[in-house]
């Protein structure tokens, strides 16, 4: 008699479609397979079957190899979705701090408007710290800014998510994203060393980590987690920007030249011989910035309004610049202050960015904290405030084309010397300690 119930169900399903339309309410455990597959639990990554609902054993996402959740990862588009996936449950979180090193993430960095209490510490308001992200831009993360410890600190670069500041020997990381600090021990030189520029070799939590900081006459290089300062002479011209390309630390200089430097086995600054055709530095009205393009070193320069794009071509000697006219599907980041770090990001138009872009943040008080320029084509100027501006910067006659003002003096405060908020563009300490 074994199967006769089956049998007689079979036979009865017709009879019943016909004189009662209504389906049959599912049994209770069809019911707990349903609200599982539509609202999963917080606490683990199971999920029913999409195909059949009588599937003996339910997807336990959590199980997946971290060979597919990285291949998940590298299509991520956004600092939220690392957020979100890096949130989901432990698992997908050592997945994602596992990230091999040798990929990248490709999302573009947060636009950071940083509080003012670094340099005014006496304000009456309360400072925010906000992140915009350029996939959702009508959001924004807003910070409460650290308290300043010191009185007006000078503001030196921001490298892996730290932003570093400095006042006579004490030095200040602050992270851009969740505000803490760490302190360096203080300097213990003696004279006068007014440092202007600084950089993370590597995360700040990384064993390789070293903090430099530049004044006219030495480099500072501090280990972390160690208690001192070594000083090194500096007898160089003063440097704009530094970058990492393919391991190697490079940094352009107020005369426009391109040096190598090293750390090990022994500490080395040499000159990049590089052949500057006369076409690619001729009329220059800007300190060009570097940008890590992938494999490419590009080299962006603002001349009469257009940005121009060159690769160093290392290939022979001396190297050479080669125009790029066309970026396809890449875009790129800077800030008008060079100390803060330059990107670049493959595919924009997956975060609704263009490609063949270049995003600036702004260096003034509008509304808007970035703008964008296709690269080759000019930008006309624009009438804000009632004054001719782009970016508050001053007003080129010549033209009709707008030219960004270099600020004068030796050093360039955290907030310029019109009283225009710097932003610049950051991605989080947290991008940065994955793949150790």
């Amino acid at each position: 008699m074994d199967g006769s119930p089956s049998r007689c169900l079979t036979r009865a399903r017709p009879a019943q479609a016909a004189d009662e339309p209504a389906p049959q309410e599912p049994g209770p455990g069809t019911l707990r397979e349903v609200a599982t597959a539509e609202r999963p639990s917080k606490k683990t990554c199971h999920t029913s079957s999409s195909t059949s609902l009588a599937a003996s054993s339910p997807i336990i996402w959590e199980d997946l190899l971290d060979s597919l959740l990285h291949e998940i990862i590298a299509f991520l588009s956004s600092f939220h979705d690392l957020l979100a996936f890096s949130g989901t449950c432990r698992s997908w979180r050592v997945a994602f701090y596992s990230f091999p090193s040798e990929f990248s993430f490709n999302i573009p960095p947060l636009c950071l408007h940083p509080d003012t209490s670094f340099v005014y510490p006496h304000r009456s308001t309360c400072d925010i710290w906000q992140l915009t992200d350029l996939s959702n831009p009508t959001t924004s993360l807003q910070l409460s800014a650290p308290n300043n410890p010191f009185c007006s600190m000078r503001y030196l670069g921001c490298s892996y998510g730290k932003l570093i500041f400095s006042k006579s020997e004490h030095c200040l990381l602050v992270d851009a994203y969740s505000g803490s600090t760490v302190r360096s021990p203080n300097f213990k030189f003696t004279g006068s060393h007014e440092i202007y520029i600084g950089i993370l070799v590597a995360p700040i939590n990384s064993p390789r980590s070293q903090l430099l900081l530049w004044s006219r006459s030495s480099m500072f290089q501090w280990q972390a987690g160690t208690d001192s300062w070594s000083q090194h002479p500096f007898d160089g011209e003063r440097i704009l920007q530094i970058v990492f390309f393919q391991g190697e630390m490079f940094y352009i200089d107020c005369r426009v030249r391109l040096h190598n430097l090293r750390l090990t086995p022994n500490l080395s600054m040499q000159e990049v011989d590089v052949a500057w055709g006369e076409d690619n530095v001729a009329g220059i009205s800007f300190k060009p910035w570097l940008v890590v393009c992938g494999d490419m070193l590009l080299l962006v320069n603002l001349t009469k309004g257009t940005f121009c794009v060159f690769q160093f071509d290392f290939s022979v000697v001396p190297a050479k610049l080669v125009k790029v006219e066309d970026l396809r599907n890449h875009a790129l980041f800077v800030s008008f202050d060079k100390r803060s770090p330059t990107f670049s990001c493959k595919s924009p138009e997956r975060w609704g960015g263009k490609g063949n872009h270049i995003y600036v943040a702004s260096n003034s008080e509008d509304s808007q904290s970035w703008t964008t320029a296709e690269v080759g084509q000019a930008r006309p100027f624009t009438c804000a405030s009632g004054h001719i501006s782009w970016l508050g910067d001053r007003y080129n006659r010549e033209g009709n084309i707008w030219a960004p003002f270099m600020f004068p003096g030796s050093i360039l405060p955290f907030r310029d010397q019109l009283n225009q908020s710097q932003k610049l563009w950051v991605l989080p300490s947290l991008v940065y300690g994955v793949g150790r």
